[in-house]
């Protein structure tokens, strides 16, 4: 398997996943200004939609979208736990979790990135995004995880997410809850070893 990606984005947490199941797979960084891929492939090849994440499989499909992607990880690997047996009620609160942080969450944080994103859009966005992390920080409470105490792909997915707050101002500490969930996820062995494959710690 391959897994495409670019640093820092929510690939991240396929790439937290894929380690967490213990699964073997190449990682190949994708060129944000040229879409060139690390393996010399035009990234728009792989995923005509043009964002990651991409992973390809040893059959040559391909998956993409983030929930899709750390959902099939989650599924090769049921041992290691990091989703809820399929049919399960469990599972689909997993499912309604990797929705809310990818609808409410993720796609909030977006536009506070772009320099072509209006003012009045940026405040919109970061007022309802403040309201999604306020349901975060009282939801985590003292919980360990999202799940409870077991690590799941979501766990994966809102730390990138939430991480994302030092580079547009959002200071998590506002949500304590949160800010220890963040901090607990990413002292995993393999999370740092995620973060060190992206170059974005030492």
């Amino acid at each position: 398997m391959k897994l495409y990606y670019m640093p820092g984005t929510c690939a991240q947490a396929c790439n937290i996943a894929l380690r967490e199941a213990g699964l073997q797979f190449e990682l190949v960084r994708v060129d944000r200004r040229t879409r060139r891929a690390a393996d010399g492939l035009d990234y728009r090849e792989v995923n005509p939609k043009d964002y990651v994440p991409a992973l390809t499989l040893d059959n040559g499909d391909v998956l993409t979208e983030a929930i899709a992607v750390l959902q099939y990880i989650a599924d090769r690997k049921p041992a290691a736990k990091l989703a809820p047996p399929a049919g399960t009620l469990e599972r689909y609160h997993l499912e309604e979790w990797l929705s809310f942080i990818n609808s409410e969450v993720h796609k909030a944080f977006s536009p506070l990135f772009r320099d072509d994103a209006s003012q009045d859009v940026k405040r919109y966005k970061r007022t309802n995004l403040e309201r999604r992390l306020d349901y975060l920080d009282r939801v985590l409470g003292s919980r360990t995880f999202l799940m409870g105490e077991q690590f799941t792909i979501a766990d994966a997915y809102l730390f990138v997410v939430a991480s994302w707050g030092k580079h547009v101002n959002v200071d998590l500490g506002r949500w304590p809850a949160l800010q220890r969930h963040v901090e607990r996820v990413g002292q995993r062995p393999q999370v740092l070893a995620a973060l060190k494959a992206e170059g974005l710690v030492k």
